[in-house]
C-alpha cells in the first residue's frame, strides 16, 4: 500500500509540474481583459482593432498549436514545454515595455504561441504518464491551472487597477495600469521554467523514438512494483509495434479520420459556446450592464472564483461520473444560463432587474461550463489518439480549438454592436446544440480506459 501511495504521489507531482502551463495559458488569456479599454484610448483603437489586439495572441495561439505537435513529437514533451515557458517570459517583459500598438501586438503573439503549445503538450504528457484509473483527474489538474490562471490573473488586474501594482511600469506613459498587468505575467512563466527541469521525459515518447531502458526506467518510477513497470511497458510496446509505421500513414485509417474529425468538431464548437466572450470582454459587458468601475473588474473575480471552485468539483467527479455524463449535464444548462442572459439584454430594463440578477446568470452559466466542456474537453483530446501520432493528431484538433478561439476574440465586439448583446448570447446557446449530438452520437465514453484500450475503439471504426 505505501509503494501504491508513492507512486501515484509521484503521478500527482508530475502533473502538477505540467499543469503548471495551463496557469500561464489562463494568465494570458485573462489579463488581457482588464487593458482593453486604457489600450483602446491610449492608441485610438476602433472596435475592429481593438477586436484585433484581444485576437491577435490567439493568431500565435495558432501558430503554436501547429507547430506543437511536431515539436513534441520531434523534441519531446519536456523539451516542448521548456520552448512554451522562453515564449511566456518573453511576452511579459516584452508587453511591459513595448512603445507602440505594434510592438505590443508583436510580443502577444509571441506569448499566443506559447500558449498554443502548452495547450497541446501539458495535457498529452499528463495522459501519458497517469495511469487508467485517474487520468481524467490528472488532466484536469491542466485545466484546474488554467482557471486558476484566470483568476489570478482577474485578482491582479483588480489589485493593479487600485493602484497597488508596480508604479514604475504605468510611469513609462502615464495611461493607466495596463503595462503592469500585462508585464506581471514574467513570475509565473519563470516558475513553470524552472519546475520543468524535475521531471523526466514521457516514457511513450521514449518508446516511439526506441529509447526502451529509459522508457522503463521511468515506468518504473511510475509504479508500484516491478511487475506492473513491465506489465505497462509491454504494452505500450505491442501497441506501438501494432500502429502502422510512419506518422503520416497511419492517417490511412478510417477511424483515426474520424476520430480527428470528431475531435475538431467538439474543440471548435466549444469555443462558439460564448465561454471567451465572457473571460475576454467580462468587464466591459458588465459594465454595459450597469456595473461600472470596480464593480465591473469585481464582477470578473466573481466569474473567474466560480471558475476555478468549480473546476476544483470537477477535478474529483470526472473519473467517477464519466466524461460524456458531464457533458449532458452541463451544457444542458448552458443552454437554459445563456437563454437567461440574452433574455436580461432583452427585457432586463423593462422589468427594472438589477444588473446583479445578470451577475448572478453568468455565474450559473460559468459553473455550467467549467463543470462539463472546460474540464472534459483537454482530456478527451489527449487521451483519443494512438501513441506514434498523438502529437499531430492533437495539434490537428488543437488548431481547430485556436481558429474558433481566435473568431470568439476578433468578433465578439462586432457582434455585441451589430447582434446587439441578446442576439448574440442567443447564437452561443443555438451552437450548444451540434456539441451535444457529437457528444452523444460519435464520441465513446474513455473513463477507466487505457490508451491502448481507446485506441482498439478507433481502430475498430476503419
Amino acid at each position: 500500500m505505501a509503494e501504491s501511495k508513492a507512486r501515484t504521489g509521484y503521478v500527482v507531482f508530475l502533473s502538477i509540474v505540467a499543469a503548471l502551463g495551463g496557469i500561464l495559458f489562463g494568465y494570458d488569456t485573462g489579463i488581457i481583459s482588464g487593458t482593453t479599454l486604457n489600450v483602446q484610448g491610449q492608441f485610438g483603437l476602433d472596435e475592429i482593432q481593438k477586436g484585433w489586439y484581444v485576437g491577435c495572441a490567439l493568431v500565435g495561439s495558432i501558430v503554436g498549436v501547429a507547430c506543437a505537435g511536431f515539436l513534441s513529437d520531434f523534441l519531446g514533451r519536456k523539451k516542448t514545454m521548456i520552448i512554451a515557458a522562453i515564449l511566456f517570459s518573453a511576452t511579459g517583459f516584452g508587453c511591459g515595455l513595448a512603445s507602440s500598438i505594434s510592438g505590443l501586438v508583436m510580443w502577444r503573439i509571441i506569448g499566443g504561441m506559447g500558449i498554443g503549445i502548452v495547450s497541446i503538450v501539458s495535457p498529452m504528457y499528463i495522459s501519458e504518464v497517469s495511469p487508467a484509473k485517474i487520468r481524467g483527474t490528472m488532466v484536469s489538474l491542466y485545466q484546474l491551472a488554467v482557471t486558476l490562471g484566470l483568476l489570478l490573473s482577474y485578482l491582479a488586474n483588480f489589485l493593479i487597477a487600485k493602484g497597488t501594482g508596480l508604479a514604475f511600469l504605468a510611469n513609462l506613459e502615464n495611461q493607466g495600469f495596463w503595462r503592469e498587468m500585462l508585464g506581471s505575467e514574467v513570475l509565473p512563466a519563470l516558475l513553470f521554467f524552472i519546475v520543468i527541469f524535475f521531471i523526466p521525459e514521457s516514457p511513450r515518447w521514449l518508446m516511439v523514438k526506441g529509447c526502451e531502458t529509459r522508457a522503463m526506467d521511468v515506468f518504473r518510477k511510475l509504479k508500484a512494483d516491478e511487475a506492473g513497470a513491465l506489465e505497462e511497458f509491454t504494452s505500450t510496446k505491442d501497441s506501438i509495434n501494432g500502429e502502422v509505421k510512419g506518422e503520416w500513414s497511419a492517417f490511412k485509417s478510417k477511424g483515426l479520420r474520424k476520430a480527428v474529425f470528431f475531435g475538431c468538431c467538439i474543440a471548435i464548437l466549444g469555443q462558439f459556446m460564448g465561454v471567451n466572450a465572457v473571460l475576454y470582454y467580462g468587464p466591459e459587458i458588465f459594465t454595459d450592464a450597469g456595473l461600472a468601475g470596480e464593480g465591473s473588474m469585481l464582477s470578473t473575480v466573481l466569474v473567474g472564483l466560480v471558475n476555478f471552485l468549480t473546476t476544483i468539483l470537477a477535478v474529483f467527479i470526472i473519473d467517477r461520473v464519466g466524461r460524456k455524463k458531464l457533458i449532458y449535464f452541463g451544457v444542458s444548462s448552458m443552454i437554459v444560463c445563456l437563454l437567461c442572459i440574452a433574455g436580461y439584454f432583452s427585457f432586463g430594463s423593462a422589468l427594472g432587474l438589477s444588473p446583479i440578477v445578470l451577475l448572478v446568470f453568468f455565474m450559473l452559466y460559468i459553473f455550467s461550463q467549467a463543470i462539463s466542456i472546460s474540464a472534459v474537453v483537454f482530456v478527451l483530446l489527449s487521451e483519443m489518439y494512438p501513441n506514434k501520432v498523438r502529437g499531430i493528431a492533437m495539434s490537428i484538433a488543437g488548431f481547430a480549438l485556436w481558429i474558433g478561439t481566435y473568431l470568439i476574440g476578433q468578433f465578439t465586439p462586432w457582434c455585441m454592436a451589430t447582434l446587439t448583446p441578446a442576439g448574440t448570447f442567443l447564437l452561443f446557446a443555438v451552437m450548444c446544440l451540434p456539441y451535444m449530438y457529437i457528444m452523444w452520437k460519435k464520441i465513446p465514453e474513455t473513463t477507466g480506459k487505457s490508451l491502448e484500450e481507446i485506441e482498439e475503439f478507433w481502430k475498430a471504426q476503419d
